[in-house]
Parts: structure tokens; C-alpha cells; sequence
């Protein structure tokens, strides 16, 4: 496993860059639409020091910022300085291969508690979060972008805190969750909110069927859906030398659906035919049913079996598909179809839909040739029924981040915007910004922003307007 993922790295944009830099005056082709003045967050593993036996998954955390102002454009990009990446960058040498794990000779009085801070990054009540979902947030000047410290809402919450809150975009509500809420491994689940201000007004936990790796969850106007879906973990593996986290699908894919202001003693368990899903693009209620558009995978992607073997290659490969829930209590199933063959990731909408119906989505979609993760190679466009509206695909070898919209102006209809994604030049080895019409991704790139580096494969981002 480990040894395709190095291979991989080799030959795609998966390695890290070994340094930090300021590029206040960026060329730009093309012309940046005026209206675009804000900063582009993008968070991703990049590892200070190669660390045997770890996973891309658990490399440090890098904030690279793309700001653009009245058609100009300036880039930095920071390690996130978790006492982890301080500890490592002091000893000159990595300390920890993932999970938690100490490698020899690491001093006995430091852990990686703290967590890498290196999947997702996001700006709510004023604060700017760089997230992983193994720990709790950590605070970014948005400036500078140095560490400011944990954020635990002066105490109100505890434990792990997902890398993909939801926003909701009438009450300006976050609301989130956290697995292995009692400890590494454990079954337990916590979710919660934080209001327009800062302040949380809610905190709970519940225990789920098994120990899963739930990466993001499902939020609509009236409820909250918790995929337990069976990449699990197993603290008695692990300490057998096995793998933390494998594909074990005789467990059986469940997902818990309550009402935002319900409880947890309420959560009603749903069943479906074995998947796996990382990313959610949107959910709504309609008619008595929840409808969530999801890209899910057959089998599981970058995790193995208990036993150590890959799963299928061929299924392990996402889709956009959707799930349907019906309320009226008649089934414990839920439908799963999928809306289109094309392998993609990384689904994004029109934020100020979220948890309500959307017109328009999009994301990265992958070339079929090459390994699901590092191969993601264009765009796609779809409306709310799953149709897909424009489609544009990169020179061969070239690879793109999450695209994230950005709407032209708050007054803007749904989808009147830009979408904004980093996309590397696999010729030359080095990076671009590439703004696009969202209405009109086929068309391609209305700017680009050329960086002399490369931006790694990462995860996710947002846009922060200046205002």
C-alpha cells in the first residue's frame, strides 16, 4: 500500500515542496474579473520530514493563500505550526508516522496530540479555521498566516471536530461533528453548533453501530445525517501491527438521520448497499423525503483490507450519485443512484445553497486511466437533477484542485460566478490559479495566475471575500 502510494507520488503532484515563500506580484494571461477581491484559502498535506510507514493522509498541514485585488494578484504559502511540526522542525527530523504513532528514538514526554491542521480551512464568525478531523480547530491570521492557537469556544467543546462543517446560509449557523469522540478508534460520535457570532449552543455525542472513519456528514434545513460507512477502525488491529483503518464491508453501510433539533436518542438508522463516501455535495428535503448528492465509491480508495490487500482498483473509484430517504417510516433503506459514469471528486455548489435545493454543482473529475487520487484532470458542470451542463478537461498530464465557487456579488442569482481551483503543469512542474466562468467551464479559463512552483495535490479551500 504504502509503496504504490510513494510510486504514486513520483510520477504525479503528490510530494511535498520543501519550503515557504511570498510572491507579492504574480503574472497574469487573461484578465481577472474586477469584482474578485478576497483571498483563496487551499489546505493540504505537505509533510516537513519523510516519516516511515506513514500515510499522505496525515502529512502537516500547508495554507497556501491566493489574494486578488482589482485584477492583481499575490500568493504565500505557511507550514501550520502545530506543536508537532514545531517539535519535528526542532529535532531535524520526523517523530511520528501518523496516528499518533511515535517513531524510535522520538523524547518521551511529546505527542502529536494536537492533530496536523492539514485538510480543510474556513472562515465563520470571524475566525479563520484550518481543520483536520482527528483534533480540534486551529485558529489562522488570516494575514500572516500564522498559528494563533487551538479554538475550543472557550471550552465548549471537546474531542475531534470534522474538516467539513456546514454553514447554514440563512441563520449563519456551523454546525458540526467529531469521530472517535471517546478516544482514538471508538465507536462514539459528538456533533454540535456554533451561532452567527461565535458562541456554541449546542454539544452531544452518541455511539454509532461501529468505528468508522466518517469524513463529512450531511446537513439540510431540519436534520442531520451521519454516514457510518465501513472504512473502520480497530484499536486491537492496530495494536496487532495492522492497519488503524481498513475495508471491511461486512460491517454493513448505515446512516443515522435526526432533526436538528432533536436528539440523539431520536437518531433513526437507515441501511444500504455497501459504499463509501468522502465527500457530500449538497442535501435538501423534498415531499416528505432527504435527497443527497454524494460521490461514492464501490469500494474504498487509499485504504486496504484488515488483512493488509488492496481492494479493487476498479471500484474504488467515485461517482456522483444520490441518495434518497424516505421519512414516512415505511423502509429502513435508503436508494442510491447514480446520476452519472464519470469518476470525479471534490463536489462543490453555490454556498448560499446549502442544505436547500440547488441548480447547479460542480466538481474535479478524474482521467479513467490513471490511479482515482493525482489523476483528477478536469471540470464538470450539472444542474439539480444531476444532468450535466459542461464538462472541460485539462492537457494530458496536467491535474486540478476542488474547484470553489465565488458568486459575483451578494445579490447575485445562484450560480453567477466564478470558479476558482490550482491546477499543476505537469511539463513544467509548477502551478497556475485558474479562474473560470462557472456558468461556462467548457469555454475554459478566463484568467490564469501563474505561480514558478508547484501547489501539491491537496484537499480543500474557500474563498474570503475582502469585505
Amino acid at each position: 500500500m504504502l509503496d504504490q502510494v510513494k510510486t504514486d507520488m513520483a510520477r504525479t503532484n503528490l510530494a511535498p515542496i520543501p519550503m515557504e515563500c511570498d510572491a507579492p506580484h504574480l503574472k497574469v494571461s487573461g484578465e481577472l474579473p474586477r469584482e474578485l477581491n478576497g483571498t483563496l484559502y487551499r489546505n493540504g498535506p505537505n509533510p516537513q520530514f519523510d516519516a516511515p510507514g506513514a500515510h499522505w493522509f496525515v502529512g502537516d498541514g500547508m495554507l497556501h493563500a491566493f489574494h486578488l485585488e482589482n485584477g492583481r494578484a499575490s500568493y504565500r504559502n505557511r507550514w501550520v505550526r502545530t506543536p508537532k511540526w514545531l517539535a519535528e522542525h526542532d529535532a531535524g527530523r520526523a517523530l511520528f508516522g501518523g496516528f499518533g504513532r511515535k517513531l524510535p528514538g522520538a523524547p518521551a514526554g511529546i505527542t502529536d496530540d494536537g492533530g496536523v491542521a492539514n485538510t480543510n480551512i474556513i472562515f465563520h464568525a470571524g475566525k479563520l479555521l484550518a481543520l483536520e478531523e482527528g483534533h480540534l480547530p486551529t485558529e489562522i491570521e488570516p494575514g500572516t498566516l500564522s498559528r494563533l492557537g487551538y479554538c475550543d469556544y472557550k471550552g465548549a467543546i471537546k474531542g475531534p471536530f470534522t474538516a467539513h462543517p456546514k454553514i447554514d446560509p440563512v441563520t449563519g449557523e456551523m454546525v458540526f461533528f467529531g469521530y472517535n469522540a471517546m478516544g482514538p478508534l471508538t465507536p462514539a460520535l459528538s456533533f454540535g453548533s456554533v451561532n452567527a457570532t461565535g458562541v456554541v449552543t449546542r454539544f452531544d455525542r452518541f455511539e454509532a453501530p461501529y468505528a468508522s472513519m466518517v469524513h463529512d456528514f450531511i446537513v439540510t434545513e431540519n436534520h442531520l445525517l451521519f454516514p457510518i460507512l465501513p472504512i473502520t477502525g480497530s484499536m486491537e488491529r492496530a495494536m496487532r501491527g495492522g492497519p488503524p483503518y481498513a475495508w471491511e464491508p461486512e460491517k454493513g453501510a448505515y446512516v443515522g438521520v435526526m432533526k436538528r433539533n432533536g436528539s440523539a436518542k431520536d437518531l433513526v438508522w437507515f441501511r444500504a448497499e455497501n459504499c463509501y463516501v468522502f465527500h457530500v455535495m449538497n442535501a435538501w428535503e423534498e415531499a416528505g423525503r432527504i435527497i443527497a448528492d454524494v460521490m461514492q465509491f464501490e469500494e474504498a480508495p487509499l485504504f486496504p483490507h484488515p488483512d493488509g490487500s488492496k481492494t479493487d482498483p476498479q471500484k474504488s473509484r467515485a461517482r456522483y450519485c444520490r441518495w434518497t430517504f424516505d421519512l414516512s417510516g415505511n423502509t429502513d433503506r435508503f436508494t442510491q443512484t447514480y446520476l452519472d459514469d464519470l469518476t470525479g471528486e471534490f463536489p462543490r455548489i453555490d454556498d448560499r445553497r446549502a442544505g436547500l435545493s440547488n441548480s447547479h454543482g460542480w466538481y474535479a473529475c478524474a482521467n479513467p486511466d490513471l490511479p482515482m487520487f493525482g489523476a483528477l484532470s478536469g471540470l464538470v458542470h450539472v444542474d439539480g437533477k444531476g444532468k450535466r451542463l459542461g464538462h472541460y478537461l485539462l492537457p494530458a498530464g496536467d491535474t486540478i484542485s476542488e474547484p470553489v465557487f465565488v458568486e459575483r456579488g451578494p445579490d447575485a442569482v445562484e450560480g453567477d460566478g466564478w470558479l476558482l481551483a490550482v491546477v499543476w503543469r505537469a511539463r513544467e512542474n509548477r502551478s497556475d490559479l485558474v479562474v473560470f466562468n462557472a456558468q461556462d467551464v467548457e469555454a475554459g479559463p478566463l484568467a490564469l495566475v501563474h505561480l514558478g512552483h508547484r501547489v501539491p495535490d491537496g484537499f480543500h479551500g474557500n474563498w474570503v471575500s475582502a469585505e
